[in-house]
């Protein structure tokens, strides 16, 4: 079934920018008509792509108004888009302000338009605790004509915080493996590590949210007990304390800080684990795309990891903030090399079976049908 979909996302480094752009790049290969409506172009779509346009959004500057109504721009600019190419269906990554643009510009164009919400985590977990969006949060969800949500945890805390009786397709998170595959970097892990040492890595936008500073204190403990480094990858406001906390440490050379990189599946292929001791974590996509190149994550059991690794399978879990379990873990699987080959080919088995993109594209896919065939 042939579709016209316009998607809205978040065009910068976060996860669910990565997974609509990517999402968005895999249905046109399944031969669907793509629109890009965003402020800017998604950093993930790169070179020219059949079946897909982009259409940018720019926000009146209008003198009266204090701040440029980003949300009024879009909805218009995706009604404009809409009309233009006759859209079937506008799939919007976010409630707000994504899901209420998209709303607005069904009204405008009219109910033929159908609405798509998928929820990442953040939209729910950290601005559905602001009692002052609540309201419109909801409003996004219920009056979408289909919701999802990237894990059972944010399936259920959706209906726990907003509308109880709003039905959510789960359909996880996915990752290119022409992309994020085990490679050979040999050549490249010499740049920055001695052939005896081991690699540890942890990429996040460095939010309180993700703790970057257990990621220093685990990697302290295990340091003392398998001659290894840390590569730390992205930027964001904790990271001068970590990088202070590094040098309390005395670990400057044992800290290796790369800051934002657009591309980064060679670099998780470096690794020898990843760390991912989040206090939210809805999916967790750098530890799918961790698990894609071999690479077992080390972490906390918070929210929909647990649904991503496989305690003892694919990697380790402990509480959000024991450290001191956490770096156990890791110096476990960094001193046995045989769990650490078994708990990278589950992986592989995992992200092969339940991960893999045009099996996520095709739960999308039936969703679609199901909106545009008035079944809800």
């Amino acid at each position: 079934m042939f579709v016209r979909i316009g998607i809205t996302c978040y065009p910068s480094h976060g996860g669910s920018g990565v997974v609509a752009t990517e999402l968005g790049k895999l249905l046109a290969e399944r031969g669907h008509d793509i629109h890009f409506i965003t402020y800017d172009m998604p950093f993930r779509l790169g070179s020219f792509h059949q079946n897909i346009r982009y259409h940018g959004v720019e926000a009146n500057r209008y003198a009266v108004f204090k701040y440029p109504p980003y949300d009024l721009a879009l909805a218009s600019r995706m009604a404009q888009v809409a009309k233009t190419y006759d859209l079937d269906l506008l799939h919007v990554h976010y409630a707000v302000p994504h899901a209420i643009a998209a709303v607005l510009a069904k009204q405008m164009v009219g109910d033929d338009l159908k609405v798509v919400t998928t929820l990442h985590g953040t939209d729910i977990t950290v601005l559905g605790e602001d009692s002052s969006l609540k309201d419109v949060i909801c409003f996004g969800i219920t009056h979408s004509d289909a919701v999802t949500a990237v894990s059972n945890s944010l399936v259920n805390k959706t209906h726990q915080l907003f509308c109880a009786d709003t039905f959510i397709d789960r359909i996880y998170n996915f990752v290119d493996t022409r992309i994020y595959y085990p490679r050979d970097v040999t050549f490249l892990r010499e740049k920055y590590i001695y052939p005896n040492e081991k690699l540890l890595l942890h990429i996040s936008n460095f939010r309180s949210v993700k703790r970057p500073m257990d990621v220093i204190e685990t990697f302290n403990r295990v340091q003392k007990h398998v001659s290894s480094r840390l590569l730390l990858v992205g930027e964001g406001p904790e990271l001068p304390r970590v990088m202070e906390r590094v040098e309390e440490l005395g670990l400057q050379s044992r800290v290796i800080c790369l800051g934002k990189q657009d591309e980064v599946s060679q670099l998780v292929s470096l690794a020898d684990l990843l760390l991912l001791p989040s206090e939210k974590e809805s999916f967790g996509l750098v530890a799918l795309e961790a698990m894609a190149c071999g690479v077992p994550t080390v972490g906390s059991n918070a929210d929909g990891l647990p649904e991503v690794v496989i305690h003892g399978e694919t990697g380790f879990l402990a509480s959000v903030g024991d450290v001191d379990e956490m770096a156990r873990w890791a110096v476990q699987l960094l001193k046995n090399d045989d769990l650490h080959h078994q708990f990278s080919q589950a992986g592989l088995k995992r992200v092969k079976n339940e991960f893999c993109g045009n099996k996520i594209a095709e739960q999308y896919e039936a969703v679609y049908q199901r909106v545009l065939a008035g079944e809800f």
